[in-house]
């Protein structure tokens, strides 16, 4: 997988842990990714929750075999603080053997001290 991440959107805006996460998928390393979350993080993604260190293991190692992909990240911002943790959103556009082919992701990461507490991951909604 290759995010598409350049040092400017590595290490802009974003926090350590969110770079982290992003670089970490994007060499696949899934301890490096399991790192940045707490141990009772909760990972939403095509409408399944996956809570715990080791249920976001398998998650990441469910994604990782199941199509192969390319991610570009095509923007990010700072929201405000939700029930104690800081909110970021990074918008990724996706393409690769899956149904569809393509789309464009919208990943909510709520942040408890340095680490991960939650991550959701939905469609991005196209307003016209």
């Amino acid at each position: 997988m290759n995010t598409g991440l350049d040092d400017s959107a590595a290490s802009g805006s974003l926090p350590a842990v969110v770079a982290n996460y992003l670089a970490a998928s994007d060499r696949d390393d899934i301890d490096a990714i399991v790192a940045c979350f707490t141990e009772d993080a909760v990972v939403l993604d095509e409408d399944r929750h996956w809570r715990g260190a080791e249920a976001i293991r398998q998650w990441r190692e469910s994604v990782a075999t199941a199509y192969e992909y390319t991610v570009a990240m095509i923007g990010s911002q700072a929201l405000s603080e939700v029930d104690g943790g800081q909110r970021y959103e990074v918008y990724t556009h996706l393409e690769g053997n899956f149904p569809g082919g393509q789309v464009d992701l919208t990943n909510r990461f709520t942040l408890r001290g340095d680490l991960i507490a939650a991550l959701e991951i939905v469609p991005t909604a196209v307003t016209s």
